[in-house]
């Protein structure tokens, strides 16, 4: 399967010569980035995107390494609890589907400090079920915590209750009943701002949907989380591919711009993303590799240096790997975070 999408600049420029850059080790900051075997070394100044996103975000976090290193990606490696709590407690959330998002949110916010998921609905699994496939999943791994089941409405997850119910309409969930203030929409059904709504009719204050939306304000955390207003009720986390593209996109027109350029994403699991991009003036192709590398605080693709080529002085191609569900399901809880500090500070 393929999905393409076609990048067009609004913004017309000429045509100038790429200035030269003086790449030498420095004493200076320097940040941890996903790269294969790229090992040039970059200023922390070169980078406008450094100090794009404001340090109090709790989405976002600086890291310092001696030089650029490639990071080894697996599927079964589980990083160290999250702590990003903020000081009015924890944001309470409800999880309404739990097919492979659902459940790897969950995953994921048993251990953060800033995310209490206190209610899961799904009309098609029993609870016992539930507990079975949040423990044992083939791509994961075994979940290290602990997990039982105290009734058909009660999950426990390391020693905390976690209600369950199996109500086919969202209007009829009682969140407010459950204490969840947000709720994400991981059942893929209800994708637009009139059937998600549904979920505010039970007590949900906002929903976040975690697929692409017809008609929901979409955002990419990283990239553009910062226009989201406290009236947007409900919003989209866009898709996994998005989240891929729209970071490196990003980094490349506001350093170089972008004319257009085509995007080719291969799924075996969903894992590539091939983008060929024409832009506004010419530029080195190592030079492109080095912005992408340097322009993103946290880790939303790998760039793969080797696998892209300058195919003339204003084309590269560029190759990128991403995770679709580990990697996706925390942008989701990183989001739900980002509207909470939003809410918190109007």
């Amino acid at each position: 399967m393929a999905f393409s999408s076609l990048l067009r600049s609004t913004s017309t420029a000429p045509l100038i010569e790429a200035p030269h850059v003086e790449l030498s080790p420095s004493s200076s900051d320097r940040f941890k980035v996903s790269s294969i075997n790229f090992k040039h070394h970059l200023k922390s100044s070169q980078s406008i995107f450094v100090t794009s996103v404001p340090s109090r975000s709790s989405s976002i976090h600086r890291r310092s390494a001696r030089s650029f290193q490639s990071i080894k990606a697996t599927a079964t490696e589980i990083p160290p609890a999250v702590l990003k709590s903020r000081s009015d407690g924890r944001t309470k959330v409800g999880i309404n589907g739990f097919g492979r998002i659902g459940r790897l949110v969950l995953r994921i916010a048993t251990m953060r400090d800033d995310i209490d998921i206190v209610a899961v609905n799904d009309p098609f699994i029993d609870t016992k079920y539930m507990a079975y496939m949040f423990k044992y999943d083939s791509t994961h791994g075994v979940y290290k915590g602990s997990i039982k089941v105290l009734d058909e409405s009660t999950l426990e997850i390391n020693g905390k209750q976690i209600k369950v119910s199996s109500r086919r309409d969202p209007a009829e969930i009682p969140w407010g009943n459950y204490g969840a203030e947000y709720v994400i929409e991981s059942s893929g059904v209800f994708t637009t701002i009139d059937k998600a709504s549904a979920h505010k009719k039970g007590g949900a204050k906002k929903v976040v949907i975690s697929a692409p939306s017809a008609d929901a304000p979409m955002f990419v955390v990283g990239v553009n989380e910062r226009t989201y207003k406290p009236n947007m009720d409900i919003v989209s986390n866009a898709s996994c591919t998005t989240n891929c593209l729209a970071p490196l996109a990003k980094v490349v027109n506001e350093e170089f711009g972008i004319i257009e350029g085509l995007m080719t994403t291969v799924h075996a699991t969903t894992g590539m993303a091939d983008s060929s991009i024409l832009i506004l003036r010419p530029v080195l192709y190592h030079l492109v590799g080095l912005k992408i590398t340097t322009g993103s605080e946290i880790v939303l693709y790998i760039f793969d240096a080797k696998a892209g080529i300058g195919l003339s002085a204003s084309f590269v191609k560029l190759v990128t790997w991403y995770d679709n569900e580990w990697g996706y399901s925390n942008r989701v809880l990183d989001l739900i975070e980002h509207m909470a500090l939003v809410a918190g500070h109007n």
